[in-house]
């Protein structure tokens, strides 16, 4: 072979093995982009991370370590919850008041990367310091276990968009409602016509609610931890239940609902359901809106 013919071979070779180096370093790039990775919020129940991805939209992941089956009351943390954790870029939880089971893990995760929602600045719901007063007048066969604050902040949206705000700002978003005045002053007005009407709750978690749309009082068959109330309690339920001619029982998908079926027997009144967890609530930018209206909705129902 001439040094020519040689020269050529060896240059067409060249071009060859740098065209095929670009087109694997293109695919490798593909395949291992350098792009930053979202960051992670992690929240152990439900409401919270529909709040959370209202409030980052794209611009974060969005998790949650309750099951379909837990109440919030009774989130804990398997093994697998605990690697998330770590991974997470923020954690959000409500509070050891209110999540017990998990409070000593979450002790061990830095302030930089956690929200406690009940160490922050809220509105508390209507009429919660004189129900604690009145609380104290229990005896001790009511087995009360009393949280001392209304933990459902979620219900207010006054609340959720304060939530939000800190999310914003604790990942360097714009700060931004996740609901708007116009929406929240449409829903009080849906509500209007039903706002005096009367009902039971199975489970003692709408004072927030109640307070953001002015609704009246419902008496309810178990206390603010989901726990069964003393027979004087139940007595004392039955009799206001029929002084105040309620329209039915708002009952929750997660909770084994038989005591609050006998006393819809008894008092012949209608079961509703009224999740205020939101579990059929897909996560979205516009989640937190669609929370809010499929709440108004089911609680309307009740006095269709």
């Amino acid at each position: 072979m001439s040094i020519v013919k040689k020269i050529q071979h060896n240059t067409l070779l060249l071009i060859t093995i740098l065209g095929l180096f670009v087109t694997a370093s293109s695919a490798l790039a593909q395949v291992n982009p350098q792009a930053p990775q979202a960051p992670l919020i992690i929240t152990t129940i439900k409401p919270l991370a529909i709040i959370a991805k209202a409030a980052v939209a794209d611009k974060a992941q969005v998790e949650f370590l309750q099951s379909a089956a837990q109440s919030a009351h009774e989130v804990s943390l398997p093994v697998s919850a605990m690697k998330k954790i770590e991974q997470a870029d923020l954690i959000i939880w409500i509070g050891d008041g209110f999540e017990a089971r998990i409070g000593k893990s979450m002790a061990l995760v830095p302030e930089a990367k956690r929200i406690t929602v009940m160490d922050l600045d809220l509105l508390p719901a209507r009429l919660e310091e004189e129900k604690l007063k009145d609380e104290k007048h229990h005896t001790d066969d009511d087995h009360h276990n009393h949280l001392g604050f209304d933990p459902h902040i979620w219900l207010n949206p006054a609340n959720a968009n304060i939530l939000a705000s800190i999310i914003q700002q604790r990942l360097g978003l714009p700060v931004s409602p996740i609901i708007s005045d116009a929406l929240v002053q449409q829903l009080k007005s849906e509500l209007s016509p039903v706002k005096n009407k009367n009902y039971l709750t199975h489970h003692d978690a709408f004072g927030h609610f109640k307070t953001a749309f002015d609704l009246a009082e419902g008496p309810s068959v178990r206390d603010a931890n989901g726990a069964s109330q003393g027979a004087r309690s139940q007595y004392e339920l039955r009799k206001k239940a029929q002084v105040i001619s309620a329209s039915c029982i708002f009952v929750e998908p997660q909770y084994a609902d038989k005591d609050a079926r006998i006393i819809a027997r008894e008092l012949n009144l209608p079961l509703t359901v009224l999740d205020p967890q939101g579990f059929d609530q897909p996560l979205g930018a516009e989640g937190y809106s669609q929370f809010m209206i499929g709440m108004v909705a089911q609680f309307k129902a009740c006095f269709d």
